[in-house]
């Protein structure tokens, strides 16, 4: 085990030196930025649906699949599973006139899933929530006396969390996620005008944090010896953030580029020092169905108030929110598990799509997302531990209303590791 833990810290500390800021669309402008895919790399390539739950698997989207872990171990509970992810985003820009590319990559998530006992799981680690990074100009107006606004911003939220699922009657799961919400969003808008020497600056950032719960009942009651029925209902409730925020403006030499003057602006006097953030509810419906280490199939569906969000410090003029919503499609298929003869037999083959309807309308036109998932996951060792390689195709957004189309790759790295920790010895 120790061996083990090793492994996924080296891992890990790899993969970090190479990471990048956690995101680069432009569309993280709006709002608390991106909002970062929640599930493992496991769940992510069936499409991001979290219905289903296993003995060896952690699931992050679903606190009551805690109640599962370990459950195949026999008498001898208190296996522990360690999970960790990495991605690799290709992403192509595309204005009415204009194509651009640039990639990302990004530590996903870090997290421990421990079997207390039979129906009885604990989990906790560290995720993005969001990701704060974009870069862009607007150039308006005639020649010689042109206007250039230069937006940038960095930053986004984390969430720790603690985790607990327990199977209260048969067949009956229930599950709480408390998550600790933390980070510093950071933007700057830098102005200049044709043949002007001066130009003005504008930067705000807000430290933003805060506690949600998320609540889960499962039931998964077996339809014969082989096959079972998942079903999910999960409420992310609503998040009321706090956040401390500061603002300031001046000016700057174009040619040397240097401050000329900079004043802190008393947000306080405005009512706008502190302030809260607003997340409203999620709630996600789950059904699937599929035989046992063999097959499954399962679809999501997501709703979210989103024009209930609130964050007045860094409410943007060309947004507005609606409704979001989220249908998800996803499963896998195992060939043989037991297969001695055959190593691809035992590897996991999953798939997936989802579509988004964000809630962001920007100059007047819904932006959307869509997304093709696939993926392996490869056995390790004793099986119980696994290698999961996912691959997912997308779109985002539109080219239309001066806007951007967004169309990426990802490549996903996951990494499941499963051991004892406790042993109930049997004396004869």
């Amino acid at each position: 085990m120790i061996r083990k833990i090793g492994f996924v810290i080296a891992y890990l500390t790899l993969m970090g030196m190479y990471a990048q800021d956690g995101s680069i669309s432009p569309y993280s402008y709006f709002g608390l930025g991106d909002i970062r895919e929640s599930s493992t790399v496991e769940n992510q390539m069936m499409g991001g649906i979290g219905v289903y739950a296993d003995s060896i698997h952690i699931n992050l989207n679903n606190p009551a699949a805690y109640s599962k872990l370990g459950v195949q171990a026999g008498d001898n509970f208190g296996i522990t599973t360690y999970t960790a992810g990495v991605s690799h985003k290709q992403l192509r820009f595309k204005s009415f006139t204009e194509e651009q590319s640039s990639s990302v990559t990004n530590l996903d998530y870090l997290a421990l899933g421990l079997s207390l006992k039979k129906g009885l799981g604990l989990g906790f680690g560290i995720r993005p929530y969001t990701s704060v990074g974009y870069n862009f100009e607007d150039l308006r107006g005639a020649e010689g006396s042109r206007i250039l606004n230069e937006y940038s911003g960095e930053g986004g939220l984390n969430k720790v969390y603690a985790s607990l699922g327990y199977e209260f009657l048969k067949d009956w799961s229930l599950g709480v996620t408390v998550n600790y919400n933390f980070g510093t969003i950071t933007s700057e808008r830098v102005q200049s005008t044709e043949n002007v020497q001066f130009g003005a600056k504008d930067t705000r950032s807000s430290r933003i944090n805060g506690i949600d719960l998320n609540y889960a009942l499962n039931y998964t009651p077996a339809i014969d010896k082989n096959h079972t029925l998942f079903t999910s209902l999960r409420v992310n409730t609503q998040a009321n953030l706090s956040a401390r925020n500061t603002k300031q403006i001046g000016s700057f030499s174009l040619t040397t580029s240097q401050d000329i003057e900079v004043i802190d602006v008393n947000l306080e006097a405005q009512g706008l020092k502190d302030t809260g953030v607003k997340i409203p509810t999620t709630t996600t419906l789950g059904v699937g169905y599929g035989e046992n280490m063999k097959w499954f199939l399962g679809v999501e569906y997501s709703f979210q108030k989103l024009d209930d969000l609130s964050n007045e410090f860094l409410e943007i003029d060309n947004l507005v929110y609606d409704n979001a919503s989220t249908i998800a499609l996803g499963g896998f298929y195992i060939p043989d598990r037991n297969s001695f003869e055959s190593y691809l037999k035992r590897v996991t083959y999953r798939a997936g799509f989802r579509y988004d309807q964000t809630g962001m309308v920007i100059n007047d036109k819904d932006i959307k997302n869509l997304g093709i998932t696939f993926g392996i996951g490869l056995p390790l060792g004793n099986g119980l531990s696994n290698l999961n390689l996912g691959f997912e195709l997308g779109r985002k957004g539109t080219s239309a209303a001066d806007l951007i189309e967004e169309s990426y790759f990802k490549v996903n790295i996951g990494l499941s590791l499963n051991d004892q920790w406790f042993q109930k010895r049997k004396i004869n």
